[in-house]
């Protein structure tokens, strides 16, 4: 709360932040200076939690709010800078601005036409809304959305490589078509293996050729399907750096993110389509990439990843 000096000429100062420490078992302490109240919401309805105050000792006006809280499956917990409240301020259809009850109504009214959109897209759209109200479309003044869901995880399974023993590709084949999560094949070879034990026709995606990569393929009951390590190869480099193209690559890679707990199945054999000893050793071996990518997937994006060489 001490964090900012007063300014010498107009004598005033704010120090505003809101903060939120979640645990699994559904437990949370928030604590919140100067911002709006956060919002939390529950089977369509806003709850009002107990706080207790705590005031500085060196400004009158800081006052923080501590709440302990116990967040339900499903519960939305949304945050936002005084921009978002204040957006308008002043205006004919807004003099006190949006304020919190009409950010309230527009969560509310979203959430209602779509119950499981992602605290991402909730948050993206609420940032669209108010700067759509804002005069002349421009936000005058910091405007954060911080927002939270809870729900089950989502989980997804990548598929990639010829497994070593060729006689238990109708075991891995089987494996992979039963998870119950989200599922992506990465590699023509993979793809023909489990086409051929299952009898499931793979079709090339013509849609999607970008000219650099390959383009999808189409598998039923497959979410995903693409070329192997190329693909694999440029997923790797959008993830390190955050810099995508449109191709498949990019496609692989918001799969991913899209997902909270991913479980690579990565077979062991060499693919001799692609053994050439003149090329980088990212390119001949299938499981550096993975390692790389399930590290990347771990500490810049905080997945939980299960790597399996099979």
């Amino acid at each position: 709360m001490n964090s900012l000096p007063v300014c010498k000429v107009r004598g005033i100062s704010y120090s505003t932040f809101s903060a939120i420490d979640c645990f699994e078992n559904g437990k949370a302490k928030i604590v919140e200076e100067g911002n709006p109240d956060f919002i939390w919401i529950r089977n369509g309805e806003v709850l009002k939690p107990e706080y207790q105050i705590i005031q500085s000792k060196d400004f009158k006006n800081r006052k923080m709010k501590v709440y302990n809280i116990h967040l339900e499956k499903y519960d939305r917990v949304i945050f936002c800078s005084d921009g978002a409240t204040q957006v308008a301020m002043g205006s004919k259809e807004y003099p006190l601005g949006l304020e919190r009850k009409g950010l309230i109504a527009i969560i509310l009214h979203k959430l209602a036409q779509e119950p499981e959109i992602s605290s991402k897209e909730l948050s993206d759209f609420l940032i669209k809304q108010i700067q759509y109200i804002a005069p002349n479309r421009e936000l005058k003044d910091d405007t954060s959305i911080v927002s939270i869901y809870c729900r089950d995880p989502r989980e997804s399974l990548i598929f990639t490589g010829p497994p070593y023993h060729n006689e238990k590709d109708n075991f891995y084949a089987k494996t992979f078509m039963e998870f119950k999560g989200k599922k992506a094949i990465s590699g023509g070879t993979t793809a023909n293996i489990i086409s051929r034990e299952l009898n499931i026709p793979v079709v090339a995606d013509l849609s999607t050729n970008s000219g650099k990569l390959p383009g999808l393929l189409k598998m039923e009951g497959v979410d995903l399907v693409t070329e192997g390590i190329l693909t694999l190869t440029k997923t790797l480099e959008y993830l390190e750096s955050g810099k995508t193209e449109n191709n498949a690559a990019q496609t692989l890679m918001n799969f991913l993110l899209d997902s909270d707990v991913i479980n690579f199945l990565v077979g062991a054999q060499m693919n001799k389509a692609h053994y050439d000893p003149n090329l980088p050793i990212e390119i001949e071996i299938r499981k550096n990439i993975i390692k790389q990518m399930a590290q990347v997937l771990e500490e810049k994006y905080l997945k939980k990843v299960n790597v399996q060489f099979i």
